[in-house]
């Protein structure tokens, strides 16, 4: 579940799991896997107060393992493309949920509605 807010036209996207309201972890145990279904699910969040993909400026993304960067580096340029946001990753020492092996959060800038 992504948690986005939207302040004038900054959308900002709290660290978001690859896990589904019913806290089921997406991905299973593979780093790439979970990168790709936490994107998803900030894209879903963007969509609820009008951003998009297109309009995601800078992300973060979180690893439990840093060695894993590839993977997740992978998934991430899959998902963005050529929009080419701004991007971190960092090593942490792990998650609330210790099934979880990646969270990543978005920065986006949309026009004022």
């Amino acid at each position: 579940m992504a948690r986005p807010v939207r302040v004038g036209n900054l959308v900002e996207v709290s660290g978001t799991a690859a896990a589904d309201e019913q806290g089921n972890i997406l991905g299973g145990d593979d780093y790439y896997e979970q990168t790709k279904a936490a994107l998803r699910i900030i894209g879903e969040g963007l969509g609820q107060l009008g951003a998009f993909l297109e309009h995601v400026v800078r992300t973060r993304v979180y690893l439990r393992d840093p060695g894993r960067w590839e993977d997740a580096g992978r998934a991430h340029g899959e998902v963005f493309g050529q929009i080419r946001p701004a991007n971190t990753i960092v090593g942490v020492a792990g998650f609330v949920d210790p099934r979880i092996l990646v969270e990543v959060e978005a920065t986006a800038v949309v026009e004022e509605s």
